[in-house]
């Protein structure tokens, strides 16, 4: 079988389980899929021993009838995540040559799961950007295309390699990491599945930080069912993660049932944003009424501090970035400037800082350490984070009333090309994040579901937030969705 890279996590675990194939060859055919994919930039660390390694052990422990449902499945880690070993560099150059001692504990499960790492994927220096161009190894490229057009598009960000592998079909699915979009926004782009968990459900350790109070890892992966198989493994207590919750981690693909009868789904007034794109509306609409068909009641809502949000959002994330970035400094790991004679450890500090940084990074620490400085804290960093307890407020007041979910737009657009957002105006790229920043906020679930094509055939998602802890019930109206959408659309293969 030649296409073995194509399947679905659920697929493969059940070709493994009777012996249609091994693991050793559905890893070479994700391993061939990736040495043709050059021009996607998806992948930039590829760990092909270790992945002929693990597959070879993941025959061998299925073979013995007791393995876990991701034994044998090839997998793309996000750059972010450090692996024993391997280059883990977040994707920046002040990071350059910084090879972990230890791995992160969601890639520690995955492994103790019998997974496959195929190597490490693109993303946003640091998860600060939503297009994957502000990479130390350059742009990620969109596996989709416009109708008619040869324009390379962006995946999204900050997650865009794992979004543009999964996608392209070089892995079965990929790890994502969520401080205000990054994997729900990519998802969206390229026609996945992307799921952010409850906060402290997925642990942090060892996943570099942006913002502590935000991150969240989660999967992306090619359909719902996939996203709940490999939350189960990526999710536990773990006591070196001070934010990790000890609760118990249920068998989310069991919650998969389609019935959703009774359900009541939230939409909420305040997303109908000026401007929005008809296509936006009509996709949301059309989402709407495929839950309503499927049984759930549909009830307005209002969620009125929505509109504070982002600006609350691109407050609290630098805020806490520029104290989380404020340990790269030449001294430990890493980068570390070439020095003039005379210089002092001001001198470097700053020297390394400006080389390793990009400009993307060097924007948010600035606006953060600003915010974060006397005579500002209060009437920027405590006002936002007042913002932020009324905008979980709202959340918690809606579901209180009976709400068990809310759905709304993924994103305000399809796909754009790289380049189109300039630089010059930081905050039309920020925009991109107006629909999905208030669930990290909130500390709430979210899922990307793909449910149509726009006029240029490009991939649109729907997002729906769900009750905290409640990933299983989150996903069974996800695949509600999915079921009920049937996007089946995948990119031609143009790479």
């Amino acid at each position: 079988m030649t296409d073995l890279n194509k399947l679905t996590i659920s697929g493969a675990r059940d070709g493994l389980r009777k012996g249609d194939f091994t693991s050793v060859e559905l890893t070479e055919a994700c391993l061939t899929a990736i040495g043709k994919s050059g021009a996607l930039n998806a992948f930039v660390h590829n760990t092909p021993e270790i992945a002929h390694a693990q597959s070879a052990a993941a025959d061998e422990r299925i073979a013995t009838g007791d393995a876990p449902d991701m034994c044998g499945i090839p997998l793309g880690i996000k750059d972010l995540f450090c692996t024993k070993g391997v280059p883990s560099q977040a994707a920046s150059a002040i990071l350059a040559g910084f090879k972990p001692e230890y791995e992160s504990t969601v890639t520690q499960n995955l492994w103790d799961s019998g997974a496959v790492m195929l190597g490490k994927l693109n993303m946003d220096e640091f998860a600060m950007g939503s297009s994957n161009e502000t990479s130390v190894y350059g742009d990620v490229i969109n596996p989709w295309r416009r109708e008619g057009s040869d324009a390379a598009l962006t995946p999204g960000g900050s997650s865009g390699g794992s979004a543009s592998a999964v996608s392209a079909d070089l892995c079965l699915a990929a790890t994502g990491t969520d401080t205000g979009g990054s994997i729900r926004q990519p998802a969206a782009f390229t026609g996945i599945v992307g799921l952010k968990p409850t906060y402290g459900r997925v642990s942090r350790w060892g996943v570099v930080a942006f913002a502590s109070s935000l991150d969240q890892a989660g999967p992306m992966t090619k359909t719902v069912r996939d996203a709940a198989i490999m939350m189960e493994a990526m999710a536990s207590h773990d006591a070196k993660d001070s934010t990790s919750y000890d609760i118990p981690v249920p068998n989310f693909e069991a919650a998969l049932t389609g019935d959703i009868k009774g359900k009541k789904i939230g939409i909420p007034a305040e997303y109908h944003m000026d401007g929005m794109p008809a296509e936006i509306e009509k996709l949301w609409a059309e989402g709407t009424e495929m839950l309503k068909s499927a049984g759930a009641e549909i009830v307005n809502i209002s969620l009125p501090h929505t509109k504070y949000a982002l600006p609350a959002y691109y407050v609290i994330a630098p805020a806490e970035a520029s104290s989380n970035l404020a340990r790269y400094d030449g001294v430990r790991y890493g980068h570390r400037a070439k020095l003039a004679a005379g210089d002092g450890i001001d001198d470097m500090y700053e020297k390394t800082r400006a080389e390793g940084f990009g400009s993307e990074v060097q924007r948010r620490v600035m606006i953060g350490t600003y915010v974060l400085s006397a005579g500002f804290y209060d009437a920027y960093y405590n006002r936002a984070r007042r913002v932020r307890a009324l905008i979980k407020r709202d959340f918690d007041d809606v579901f209180a009333a009976g709400v068990d979910a809310i759905l709304t737009p993924a994103t305000p657009s399809a796909a754009f090309g790289l380049g189109e957002m300039s630089d010059a105006d930081p905050v039309k790229m920020y925009l991109n994040d107006v629909f999905t920043v208030t669930v990290n906020l909130a500390g709430l679930p979210g899922i990307s579901v793909p449910t149509g094509l726009n006029s240029e055939g490009l991939p649109l998602g729907l997002q729906l937030i769900g009750r905290p802890w409640e990933e299983g019930d989150l996903l069974n109206t996800a695949y509600a969705l999915e079921t009920a959408a049937g996007f089946v659309s995948k990119p031609n293969n143009w790479w």
